[in-house]
């Protein structure tokens, strides 16, 4: 991941699902003051298998680093944005409606499944020359 100002900003939904596939690296979900300071003696997560899977389980920003020294500082480090779930729509009954169809009038709201998003992030080779 390379950005010019040092971080990335992504949205996604509650119970999305964000996917690091690297090599050589680590990625630490860490706490807003770790991520500024670019440090974490206790990250809330870490992993260095090479793939990485995180469930964004709340709305809100996550934020995360890659956990090998000097990275992060050359900009190996990403905020998520989780949304705030949609409300449900609303549903009403327009006596209007019912008196000129002579039916009782229905709202319907489309209902999808979570929708799951990858997000692939290299950390291997984005620095090194």
């Amino acid at each position: 991941m390379n950005t010019t100002s040092g971080h990335q900003k992504n949205r996604f939904k509650v119970d999305d699902t964000v996917h690091f596939s690297y090599k050589d690296d680590a990625v630490m979900e860490v706490r807003e003051d770790e991520y500024d300071k670019c440090h974490s003696a206790h990250p809330l997560s870490y992993s260095n298998n090479g793939h990485t899977d995180i469930k964004l389980d709340r709305p809100g920003l996550f934020y995360f680093m890659s956990g090998v020294q000097g990275h992060c500082e050359r900009g190996q480090k990403m905020i998520i944005k989780v949304l705030e779930p949609a409300s449900p729509p609303q549903t009403s009954t327009d006596s209007s409606a019912q008196k000129k169809n002579g039916a009782p009038a229905m709202a319907s709201a489309a209902i999808s499944s979570s929708t799951v998003m990858l997000c692939i992030v290299s950390f291997i080779g984005v620095f090194l020359f």
